[in-house]
C-alpha cells in the first residue's frame, strides 16, 4: 500500500525511501507475461513525475502489456493524461509504436479519438502531429485488421485527424500509404465512400 500511496501523491522522494527499505519493491508483480507494474499504475493515474522516475529505473516496463493488453502509454491516453504521454514519448519515441490490444498503437488510438470538447480536440490533434514528427515510421504500423492510422481516422469519422495525417503524408512523400488495403481489402478511398464522407473523398481524388 505504501507504494500506491507514493504513486497517488506523485512523490519521488517517498518512492526512493521505500526502495531503500526494499530494493525489490518495484519489481514485484513484473515477472509474469502480462504484468501490471507500478509504471502502469502511475501512467494510469497521470502521475507524470513518478511515471518518469519508474521508467528511468525500469525502461523495460514502458513496453510491457498488462492483462488488458495495454502499455503504460496506452493507459495514459485512455485516461486523458496527455502530459504523461508526452513525457514518456520524450524518454523513448518508439513507445508510439508499441502494439497493444487489437494491434492498436498509441498513434492509432489518437487518430481515432475525437475529444469531448474543443480544448481536448485541439490537444489530440497537436499530439497526433507530435507523434508523426517524433516517430515517422509509426505511420506504417498496422492494427490486427491491417489498418494504418489514417484508415482508423476515416473509419471513425475523425475528419480533423484525417486532415492532419493526409497533409503530413503529402509533405513527407508517403502518399502511397493511401493505397494500402485493410483486412477487408478496402483502401482509405473505399472507406470514405462507404462511410459517406464527401470531404475526405474529395480530398483523396483531387
Amino acid at each position: 500500500m505504501a507504494l500506491q500511496e507514493a504513486i497517488a501523491a506523485d512523490d519521488v522522494n517517498q518512492l526512493y525511501r521505500l526502495i531503500e527499505g526494499d530494493e525489490y519493491l518495484i519489481d514485484r508483480g513484473s515477472e509474469g507475461p502480462f504484468p501490471h507494474t507500478a509504471l502502469h499504475d502511475a501512467a494510469n493515474q497521470g502521475k507524470t513525475k513518478l511515471a518518469m522516475e519508474l521508467a528511468t529505473l525500469r525502461l523495460l516496463f514502458t513496453r510491457k502489456l498488462n492483462c488488458g493488453g495495454y502499455s503504460p502509454m496506452h493507459l495514459a491516453l485512455q485516461n486523458k493524461h496527455y502530459p504523461t504521454v508526452r513525457a514518456l514519448m520524450s524518454l523513448d519515441p518508439e513507445l508510439i509504436r508499441v502494439r497493444g490490444r487489437g494491434g492498436i498503437t498509441p498513434l492509432h488510438f489518437v487518430a481515432g479519438k475525437i475529444g469531448d470538447n474543443e480544448q481536448e480536440k485541439v490537444e489530440l490533434l497537436e499530439l497526433l502531429a507530435e507523434f508523426l514528427s517524433t516517430c515517422k515510421l509509426s505511420i506504417e504500423d498496422l492494427t490486427n485488421q491491417c489498418e494504418t492510422a489514417i484508415h482508423v481516422a476515416v473509419r471513425t469519422g475523425n475528419t480533423e485527424a484525417f486532415k492532419v495525417l493526409f497533409g503530413w503524408l503529402r509533405r513527407v512523400n508517403l502518399t502511397q500509404i493511401l493505397d494500402w488495403k485493410d483486412q477487408n481489402g478496402d483502401t482509405i478511398l473505399h472507406i470514405a465512400a462507404l462511410k459517406k464522407q464527401p470531404e475526405v473523398y474529395s480530398s483523396l481524388i483531387s
